[in-house]
């Protein structure tokens, strides 16, 4: 009898205006490196001017169809993006872990020009199903994500999202580089 092992993989999607290099991106993935899961940050194109279509593309080409070995991390417009990359899947899939930082559904007041990213549909209704251990980051205070978008979109998905006092945007440029409740979210 012969047993074929599995090996944990993680992704790691940046935001609008971001990079690969960003935030506390880097940390993670060297985290995640040394606990035994290989990691991948691509970098989404044209992240001063996203657009939907391509950046869907983007993680579609990178991720594909995750399994029950698969981990995903995101941060504000990537959560949007990877939500929408997952809500195209047909057929039976698992993804064993998704983290979503900063995410959100709705508009975003400081950032009407995302509005056309935005209104795009985005339907995560029955995605829990498919997701093995969800969890939801947001700060008290975000200065471009409302806490209660985050909040809609943790009741849209069943859970309840997990306040970190004073990480803002969870950005460099506030102070965070490295996120432990991240780590800690996609490892045992």
């Amino acid at each position: 009898m012969t047993t074929e092992a599995t090996q944990k993989k993680a992704w790691i999607f940046h935001g609008y205006a971001a990079s690969p290099e960003d935030h506390w991106f880097p940390w993670l993935a060297k985290e995640l490196d040394a606990a035994g899961i290989p990691t991948t940050i691509p970098a989404l194109p044209a992240s001063e001017d996203p657009d939907p279509v391509r950046w869907v593309d983007a993680v579609r080409a990178t991720v594909g169809q995750p399994d029950e070995d698969s981990i995903i991390v995101a941060h504000s417009l990537g959560c949007l993006t990877v939500l929408r990359h997952l809500s195209t899947l047909s057929g039976p899939w698992r993804l064993g872990s998704l983290v979503l930082v900063s995410g959100f559904v709705d508009r975003l007041p400081a950032l009407p020009n995302l509005d056309p990213y935005i209104e795009s549909s985005c339907d995560v209704q029955g995605l829990r199903e498919h997701v093995g251990r969800l969890t939801l980051i947001r700060s008290d205070e975000d200065p471009f994500v409302p806490t209660g978008h985050t909040d809609r979109l943790a009741r849209l998905l069943g859970t309840s999202a997990q306040v970190v006092p004073g990480a803002g945007h969870f950005l460099a440029s506030e102070g965070i580089t490295s996120l432990r409740e991240v780590l800690d979210a996609v490892t045992p």
